[in-house]
């Protein structure tokens, strides 16, 4: 991979006291809280989990909404999507949020989608904040809910490949390493869109004769009971095949590739360097590239776990960074943003219960919620 050195890049290097998911960020309702503990937010593309977390650990309520979208319906019209699963989680504790007259909790740790610039955390992180729900709010991106899910500390690096691709890398003191993933306009490639425009790029091509040929030509056409490539374009242009049905193409890509197709074979290791790239550059700006670290790795395409693309990740960690432990994690997100929350509370000296972690990870099964 050629990525050696252990300097740092103050430009990407965040450092307290303001951002990231271990800051208090902003002050939210004073008074004091009804429940001493977190309201944990997990907001991706997809869906939205919420839990209310006493300081112990314990899961004082649930609730699970839609996707959290706010670059397509705006921040306040996101933010205000919480509220009724905050009410929810509050009934399951038997609390009556509307008549709350101080904050609900002591801190609000929110992992959301759509917090991808400190700018977008600061707007989120504001509008969370004018609810009143806890003394504290911090808002982060969804990946270091990902990444602290996955780890014992507050310590190492995460790499979600689903929809899109993208990495996040915490230490303990709250500085963070991180990549704007803002798609191909900042250097990203792959994710399971990006990866389905490859198959249908590489697939057309070879059909039409400007490329080599593939299996993911018949392969592709097949998938969608049509006779061909072109026609799947087609259908997709003139709107009879949703251009969202094309996501179904990264299985057939996996498959492709496991029968030894070359042209499927490059896209999964380019898939792969992509990766290992992304997390052996967060591994540096944290100086962690030569010292014990996970590696927590997420989101759909990973955790399917196919092994060309597994041991792919692996064998170009295992060369720049020997000592880093990558690893597919399952425990829902919102478990990671709780942590943090926890986290944040015993180092801003509100108590930490010893064993919460534990107590806190074992009302989430492995692979409850993920779905």
């Amino acid at each position: 991979m050629g990525v050696t050195g252990t300097q740092t890049h103050p430009a990407h290097l965040h450092a307290p006291p303001r951002g990231g998911p271990l800051d208090s960020g902003s002050a939210g309702a004073p008074g004091q809280e009804l429940v001493p503990g977190v309201l944990a937010v997990d907001g991706g593309n997809s869906k939205t989990d919420v839990a209310l977390v006493g300081a112990g650990g314990q899961v004082l309520g649930t609730a699970r909404g839609g996707g959290f979208v706010p670059q397509r319906v705006g921040t306040e019209a996101a933010v205000a999507g919480l509220a009724p699963l905050v009410a929810q989680a509050a009934a399951q504790a038997g609390i009556d949020l509307a008549a709350c007259t101080g904050p609900l909790v002591t801190h609000v740790s929110a992992c959301l989608a759509g917090a991808d610039m400190p700018v977008e955390e600061q707007q989120l992180q504001e509008a969370i904040a004018a609810y009143g729900w806890a003394r504290t709010v911090s808002v982060a991106n969804d990946t270091f809910a990902l990444l602290r899910s996955g780890t014992d500390a507050p310590r190492g690096v995460a790499v979600v490949c689903g929809a899109g691709i993208n990495c996040v890398g915490l230490l303990p003191d709250g500085r963070t390493a991180r990549f704007p993933a803002l798609g191909a306009l900042t250097g990203d490639w792959g994710g399971g869109g990006g990866l389905a425009t490859s198959v249908m790029f590489a697939a057309t091509r070879a059909e039409d004769g400007r490329g080599p040929h593939t299996a993911l030509a018949s392969a592709a056409a097949g998938h969608f009971g049509l006779p061909s490539v072109d026609a799947v374009a087609q259908a997709v242009h003139l709107g009879s095949l949703p251009e969202s049905r094309l996501h179904e193409l990264v299985p057939v890509l996996f498959a492709t590739a496991e029968a030894g197709d070359p042209v499927a074979r490059e896209l999964v290791a380019r898939q792969a360097d992509e990766i290992a790239a992304m997390a052996l550059v967060a591994l540096r700006r944290l100086d962690l590239l030569d010292a014990p670290a996970d590696v927590v790795l997420g989101g759909g395409v990973l955790a399917s776990r196919r092994p060309l693309l597994l041991d792919g990740v692996t064998a170009r960690l295992a060369a720049d960074a020997p000592q880093a432990v990558p690893r597919v994690v399952d425990t829902p997100p919102v478990v990671g943003a709780a942590l943090l929350g926890l986290d944040y509370l015993a180092a801003a000296g509100h108590g930490s219960a010893p064993g919460a972690q534990e107590r806190l990870r074992a009302s989430y099964p492995r692979g409850a919620g993920t779905a």
